[in-house]
């Protein structure tokens, strides 16, 4: 089996981190950018927060689609900083959820953090696949990136490192794609 380096961003990092925790022998390395993990510190804390509303308010059945359905571009505005996303990326987003079952999928994606939350808190194991945690340096989470990392210690990963993507805020690849890809460059080439 040839191994790969996963790296994803906020709800992909949940993903590449399930991945990296089912099949550590998979992969040479993964990458989480900007985002807590559900079940691991400081994730009740963070959730607890009115920054992360959104995540309650898609958690609750059949209403979010009710209320969003066909005001997907202002829905996606709101989240999306004019800084980095234009009307267009808006647009397209909005496109991309504009079927009931696409946007429907969507909310099931935080509907399904309880079940990630007793899945991640019962990783035990110990691995050593390198785990790079990265944030951007206007990112809410730049203050948790500490208590996130050793709670991936604690978890059992053993070789936890640590970084900022300056310049940045919550969605580092937009923001700074070139220094993204220069960074997950640093982490994922051969050594």
């Amino acid at each position: 089996m040839e191994r790969a380096y996963v790296v994803g961003h906020d709800i992909g990092g949940m993903v590449a981190y399930a991945f990296f925790r089912r099949s550590p022998e998979a992969v040479l390395g993964a990458m989480i950018l900007d985002v807590p993990l559900p079940g691991l510190a400081p994730w009740k804390e963070i959730t607890a927060s009115l920054f992360v509303w959104h995540i309650n308010f898609q958690q609750g059945p059949d209403l979010p689609e009710k209320l969003v359905a066909g005001r997907q571009a202002v829905y996606f505005r709101y989240f999306l900083d004019p800084a980095y996303f234009s009307d267009a990326d808006v647009a397209r987003y909005a496109e991309s959820y504009s079927a009931p079952e696409h946007l429907h999928a969507a909310f099931e994606i935080c509907r399904a953090f309880p079940a990630d939350e007793k899945f991640n808190a019962a990783q035990q194991s110990r691995i050593g696949v390198p785990l790079v945690l990265a944030v951007g340096s206007e990112s809410p989470f730049l203050k948790d990136l500490p208590i996130i990392a050793e709670a991936q210690r604690a978890h059992g990963c053993t070789n936890v490192k640590t970084g900022v993507i300056n310049g940045s805020s919550h969605y580092v690849a937009d923001g700074r794609p070139g220094v993204v890809e220069e960074f997950i460059e640093q982490y994922a080439s051969p050594q």
